[in-house]
């Protein structure tokens, strides 16, 4: 009797040590799968959008950025002047001035951040980090190349035109396809919905452009100044 009964309790220990390996690999296995779901990308050959939130950040606002300031500046001055190279030198300064203040804020911004990155690398005593900071350098040149590209769009498109009705239809038709293409391929990039976000960089430009328009012919009228053309 004894030993059938010692034999029993063996057997159940056996039978609950199982049950309870079982029980960790479940665990075990339920968690690589929420980690593989909090970071998808890093093992299976993925994309890691999260990766990419800066960079896209940085190369979208500045091109939307630079569409939209120089195109709503043209279509503000085209409603004091109806001058072709008056709209073309307005963009054309609107580009320059742009890309350096999109340049100097982008470097002192990530320069800021780089500060605080290697101050707090050195109170951790790691060693081998800095290569994976950003470039302040860098990321002034990418902001200040992002924003050209996307001024040179309403730019290149109306600043040569001369009749002023094609002049400005032509401005507002190429904002319209940039401020789409942008939001697209940024929700298409980001892992987002195409449709949404570019239906909402759209809406934004046209806002832009119309309180633009609107302000500086309220202006004009109220205040009866006509800008001169350019000779």
């Amino acid at each position: 009797m004894d030993h059938h009964v010692g034999s029993s309790h063996v057997h159940a220990d056996g039978e609950r040590r199982a049950k309870e390996e079982d029980v960790v690999v479940v665990l075990a296995v339920d968690a690589e799968a929420a980690e593989a779901d909090v970071h998808p990308g890093d093992d299976d050959g993925g994309v890691n959008y999260m990766a990419r939130a800066q960079w896209l950040r940085a190369a979208v606002l500045g091109a939307n950025d630079g569409l939209v300031s120089v195109a709503s500046l043209m279509i503000g001055v085209s409603a004091v002047n109806d001058a072709g190279k008056t709209m073309l030198v307005s963009g054309l300064a609107g580009l320059v001035a742009g890309a350096c203040s999109m340049a100097i804020g982008e470097f002192v911004s990530v320069y800021a951040q780089y500060d605080i990155e290697v101050a707090q690398i050195k109170r951790d005593g790691a060693k081998g980090k800095k290569e994976s900071l950003a470039s302040p350098t860098l990321a002034a040149l990418a902001s200040a190349l992002a924003f050209a590209v996307g001024a040179l769009l309403p730019l290149l498109a109306g600043g040569f035109v001369r009749p002023y009705g094609a002049r400005v239809g032509a401005v507002c038709a190429a904002t319209t396809v940039g401020l789409a293409g942008f939001g697209a391929a940024g929700g298409y990039l980001g892992g987002a919905s195409m449709l949404r976000s570019g239906s909402r960089v759209l809406l934004g430009g046209w806002v832009a452009m119309a309180v633009t328009y609107g302000v500086l012919w309220l202006f004009a009228k109220v205040s009866h100044i006509h800008v001169s053309s350019l000779r």
